[in-house]
């Protein structure tokens, strides 16, 4: 088969798509005929050596994919062969043939397509952690998404309107904002203003009357997340995704106190080892989401796998609108 291979950690086109042998499977995994295969951001700071986590090499990364069953180990019994599914995993991706633990394969719905399901697997995922789960979001709150243009905020905007909350979308382009607001956005917050710090605060209480947000969910990180800590309302909360600036955000722990904040992580792959039972519901509730309509991943564009590079330059351009999809050429 054909996949992307870390020899070892540098830049983005060091690495080479190459011939490896099919991967084998243990007795609770699950071999799939990969078809689609969604691109992240963290993606791209673990082919770079710069992840949370630095697997041994050689190995193929990759985390989310989308295809057809082909072949299953003794002990499984969630899917069988020829069943559609989407997987999370943790590493193995980036290629034609993927080996999953069972646990981290789900049948997608009749009427979903391989390049939908592919772009929905982390971004709803990190969504769903972060407004339900840990976000703990209710029905009426009004809440800030940073960086509400890219993959992981377009999910949160979309899925923190269908739970019934107020949605401002943190934009820092007028294209951006037309993407958010076409997504379920009511309102927008820009977020390239020089004087961040208090420009952010102003416009959000120009926006809540006043009273500021009930929870922020913020991927970003860095000079955005001081801004957006400051319109965080008596009691509310900030959700921290993801630090896509680059700067990890120092907190001063007398601000949370004197105003009673909230300060949450959102982290998706511990969950996945932690709760399962947890996100077997949460996709099993995104799913029915997916077939009312109510969430669909905003799929910028498709590149096939030997194209990898020139997609995650896109990413590391900034100047991805949704999601970024590549596409195996099988079936």
């Amino acid at each position: 088969m054909r996949a992307l291979v870390v020899h070892e950690f540098g830049p983005i086109r060091a690495h080479r798509i190459e011939d490896v042998p099919d991967p084998s499977i243990g007795e609770g995994d699950v071999l799939i005929d990969v078809k689609a295969i969604g691109l992240n951001f963290p993606d791209t700071l673990m082919l770079q050596g710069k992840y949370q986590t630095r697997p041994e090499r050689p190995f193929v990364p990759g985390r989310d994919a989308s295809g057809v069953v082909i072949a299953t180990g003794s002990a499984v019994n969630r899917v069988k062969k020829g069943d559609r599914v989407i997987a999370q995993v943790a590493t193995g991706a980036f290629a034609e043939k993927l080996v999953a633990p069972q646990a981290r394969c789900f049948r997608m719905p009749d009427k979903m397509d391989f390049v939908t399901g592919a772009g929905m697997v982390t971004i709803y995922n990190t969504a769903y952690v972060a407004v339900v789960i840990r976000g703990q979001l209710k029905p009426g709150e009004t809440v800030l998404v940073t960086g509400a243009s890219g993959g992981v905020g377009l999910a949160i905007v979309q899925l923190a309107k269908a739970k019934g909350a107020r949605v401002l979308a943190g934009v820092t382009s007028k294209d951006k904002g037309e993407l958010a607001l076409a997504n379920g956005a009511d309102a927008l917050v820009d977020l390239s203003a020089s004087d961040l710090r208090e420009d952010l605060r102003r416009q959000v209480f120009a926006l809540t009357k006043d009273r500021g947000l009930d929870a922020v969910f913020d991927p970003v990180g860095g000079d955005i997340f001081d801004a957006a800590l400051r319109a965080v309302a008596y009691g509310g909360r900030i959700v921290i995704i993801g630090f896509a600036s680059g700067r990890i955000p120092e907190i001063k722990g007398h601000y949370i106190l004197l105003k009673n904040i909230a300060v949450v992580g959102a982290p998706l792959d511990i969950h996945f080892k932690m709760q399962p039972q947890v996100m077997d519901a949460a996709v099993a509730d995104l799913f029915r989401l997916y077939d009312k309509g109510q969430i669909k991943p905003e799929i910028m564009a498709t590149y096939p796998l030997e194209r990898i590079h020139d997609a995650m330059d896109v990413i590391l351009a900034r100047a991805v609108k949704g999601k970024i999809v590549l596409t195996t050429g099988a079936g």
